[in-house]
This record gives C-alpha cells, sequence and structure tokens, in this order.
C-alpha cells in the first residue's frame, strides 16, 4: 500500500509541474522568451506568434493589419451558424469543449483576442526549429490558404503544428512531444500495472462481476504490463 501511495505522489507530482501541453524548455528558456516580448506595433506580416492559454501554449500567424491567423478549437458552431457571434472572442469554455468535440477552424481574429490578455512573444520558435523559416510573406499566404474549417486532433492536428507548417514546411509539435515523453513513462512504470489492477478489483469488488468491470481489469493491466 505504500509502494501505491508513493507512486501516485510521484505521478501527480509530475503531472503538476508543467502546463499539459507546453513545450519543452527549460526554466533559462523560459526567463529567455520573457525577455523576446514584443509590442504589437512590431509585428511584422508572417511572424509566427505565441501566447500561454488554459493548459497550453498558443500559437498564430500574424497577417498584418493588426490580424492573426490561428488554428483554435471552438464549440459554438456546433450550436450556430450565426457568424456574428461565431466571430467573437473564443473564451477558454468554448475552447476546452472545442477540443473535446474536436471542432476547429483556423480563423482571423484580432491581435488583442488572439492574446486573450496575454503577453505575446514573437518569433521565438526559430531558435527552436532547425529548419530554416520560409520568407515571412510566404508564410503569410501559406496561412491565409488555409483559413476555414479544418481537421482537428490535440496531439495530431493543433495550433503548433498549422503554424510550424506554414513558417517551416512541415508541421510539429513540442508541446505534443513533451506530453507523449511523460504518458510514455507513466506507461514503462510497472507500478502502472499494479494500481490499475488494484483499481479493477476494487471496481469488481463494489460492482460485481460483469463484463463492464472484469473485462477492463484483465485487459488494461495486461496491455500496461506488456507496453512496459
Amino acid at each position: 500500500m505504500l509502494q501505491l501511495l508513493t507512486f501516485l505522489i510521484e505521478k501527480l507530482s509530475l503531472l503538476s509541474n508543467f502546463k499539459l501541453f507546453d513545450s519543452k524548455w527549460s526554466a533559462d528558456e523560459h526567463q529567455e522568451r520573457a525577455t523576446q516580448r514584443v509590442h504589437s506595433s512590431a509585428f511584422r506580416r508572417g511572424d509566427l506568434l505565441e501566447v500561454p492559454r488554459t493548459l497550453f501554449t498558443h500559437f498564430g500567424i500574424y497577417l498584418g493589419d493588426n490580424k492573426v491567423a490561428h488554428l483554435i478549437p471552438d464549440i459554438l458552431p456546433v450550436f450556430t451558424n450565426d457568424k456574428k457571434r461565431i466571430s467573437t472572442v473564443v473564451t477558454n469554455k468554448r475552447l476546452i469543449f472545442g477540443c473535446m468535440y474536436r471542432c476547429a477552424t483556423v480563423r482571423v481574429d484580432t491581435v488583442e483576442d488572439f492574446a486573450y490578455g496575454s503577453n505575446i512573444i514573437v518569433n521565438y520558435m526559430d531558435k527552436m526549429i532547425k529548419t530554416e523559416a520560409f520568407p515571412n510573406e510566404d508564410v503569410a499566404k501559406r496561412a491565409e490558404k488555409l483559413i476555414g474549417a479544418i481537421p482537428y486532433s490535440l496531439l495530431w492536428n493543433n495550433c503548433e503544428h498549422f503554424v510550424t507548417y506554414c513558417r517551416y514546411g512541415a508541421a510539429a509539435s513540442q508541446q505534443t512531444e513533451k506530453f507523449c515523453q511523460c504518458l510514455k513513462s507513466i506507461i514503462r512504470d510497472q507500478r502502472s500495472f499494479v494500481v490499475t489492477f488494484l483499481l479493477g478489483m476494487i471496481s469488481i469488488v463494489h460492482f460485481g462481476m460483469a463484463p463492464a468491470t472484469t473485462l477492463p481489469t484483465i485487459l488494461i493491466p495486461f496491455t500496461l504490463w506488456m507496453a512496459g
């Protein structure tokens, strides 16, 4: 039991020490990023912008005239076709439910709506990506071609994939990589097998023997054991 409690504390601590989909930068790099913040008057068409938002860092491409193209989940289009309502700033609640429903668009918003009250950092990813960025005008044109509804996946086609495709020609997400690394570390820890098996046994005792309780109790620990 002590080993089980130790395992749970370790994993909760691991998850609490970073934003769920934050980019894989060290404390020194985060400090350096803080000095990269630029006033909107200095933005150039084609610049890659980033802001902290909810559980992850959000990215967009500056188009000029105080406009930003960004891939953002939004649940509101599922319930209404009113373009005026949809065009209002996407709140965190709309964003989160959009992620769950996998409904997203590449849309154009003002810099202020894109930032959502946060400071904007410009082109810092150029230091993280080895591929040379396209000329700014080409970046903006690539972003403009993608405006509209787009397939969305939190892990495989998110806002970071959108901007890296536009600026560097290859979609990639450091936030996804960090999350997957954390997930792999949990799966590889053999105590995950013990925890899931014990939770399964508790569900069987509480709810009784049934396919809905027995099969997960067998299959999930077995899968974790084999994957580990």
